[in-house]
């Protein structure tokens, strides 16, 4: 299906798909054993324009939208879940700015994230604030122009390796959610630091650290619209960037399901194919199906984002949900048609499988997805 692409999101498509079939199949197992973050496929990404798809030309973009990001995440990931988040991370750290910069933070920080210069991370989680977000500790004190930050983020994508963050941090406690702002922060600045980089489960060719704030000061110039909008841009970010998880979900489910479908032809029992065998079958076409579905509501989600609907709160959940949960069940599905094999290091499968249960948590777990999606279909029955 080509989805009713324009012509230019189907060859960014191709493009990506090229990409990850030449550069990133090849080395996706050697960057998942050692954990490195991938700099050479950032480098090739940045030479093919394609971290600017989803950015205004006035910024050095395509002047794409959501949908040509979640094209790009989804081919990535087709190939490696983990070295696609170098990727996926840097739009979900630029969307503040896109959203809710004025013109001269767009100016000044869009350029460089299009060029893929400059890689970007978003801050929000904490030790004590994860699907809790509004028991955030990290707090910005304004002092005459500029604002000192305190405070330890936790489980930041890109950490270390970007040079643009946005920030979540607290301007009043007092106030709550509503007390919480938005800011930018470039890597460098005193009073900055990383912690140590986790160890995974999946996504290992993906830097996981600790970002550190204290008395770092920042200009007051680098406060995103303005104070207590944090929360809600935070919120609005997840609506944009929950398609490219849901892609990324997408992405991965059918390359493990690529490989299961070729794997299928080629392992002989009882003296022919597996694929021969009803029960795998039976399994592939649900796999397929299932592939299929959580494609296109990611698909539909997307452009509704990009037509500038008014809420998409609801059908963002509904996209990360279900495409989540499809890549979960997908990967272990190509773990036991594998069988033994697939249980082995030596084959590809089990990596799909680790690397599908984060698209699971991160972003909103599916339980808080459940709780966006249900909270809406409420309160749009009551405006009936």
């Amino acid at each position: 299906m080509d989805y009713l692409l324009t012509e230019q999101q189907a060859m960014i498509r191709d493009l990506a798909r090229k990409i990850a079939d030449e550069k990133i199949r090849p080395v996706s197992a050697h960057y998942d054993e050692t954990e490195e973050f991938a700099w050479p496929i950032m480098k090739i990404l940045a030479d093919s324009d394609l971290f600017g798809v989803y950015l205004p030309e006035q910024y050095g973009g395509l002047g794409g939208g959501i949908l040509d990001m979640c094209l790009v995440t989804e081919e990535l990931s087709r190939a490696c879940g983990g070295i696609a988040l170098g990727y996926a991370g840097t739009g979900l750290g630029t969307l503040p700015i896109l959203l809710h910069g004025s013109d001269e933070q767009k100016k000044k920080y869009l350029p460089d994230i299009a060029s893929g210069k400059k890689l970007a991370a978003f801050c929000i989680t904490e030790a004590e604030a994860g699907s809790d977000a509004g028991s955030i500790k990290t707090t910005a004190r304004k002092e005459g122009d500029k604002y000192i930050l305190n405070g330890t983020k936790q489980w930041i994508t890109n950490a270390g390796e970007a040079e643009i963050y946005t920030v979540i941090a607290s301007t009043d406690k007092s106030k709550g959610v509503r007390g919480a702002s938005a800011f930018i922060v470039e890597k460098g600045t005193k009073g900055m630091e990383f912690g140590k980089k986790e160890k995974k489960l999946g996504i290992r060719a993906s830097a996981t650290r600790e970002v550190i704030f204290t008395d770092c000061e920042i200009p007051a110039a680098n406060l995103i619209s303005r104070e207590g909008m944090g929360f809600i841009i935070a919120m609005k970010t997840f609506d944009c960037s929950r398609p490219g998880v849901a892609a990324q979900a997408v992405g991965i489910a059918q390359g493990a399901l690529d490989h299961a479908v070729e794997y299928s032809r080629t392992r002989v029992q009882f003296g022919a194919p597996i694929s021969s065998l009803q029960a795998i079958q039976h399994m592939l076409a649900d796999m397929g199906t299932q592939v299929e579905a959580a494609r296109a509501l990611v698909y539909a989600t997307a452009r509704m984002v990009d037509s500038g609907a008014k809420s998409v709160a609801k059908e963002s959940a509904m996209a990360k949900l279900f495409a989540s949960e499809v890549a979960m069940k997908v990967t272990t599905d190509a773990v036991q048609i594998f069988g033994g094999y697939g249980y082995m290091r030596d084959y590809p499968v089990e990596k799909y499988m680790r690397d599908a249960k984060i698209t699971q948590i991160y972003e909103g777990t599916s339980q808080i997805q459940r709780n966006v999606i249900a909270a809406n279909m409420i309160k749009e029955s009551i405006k009936k």
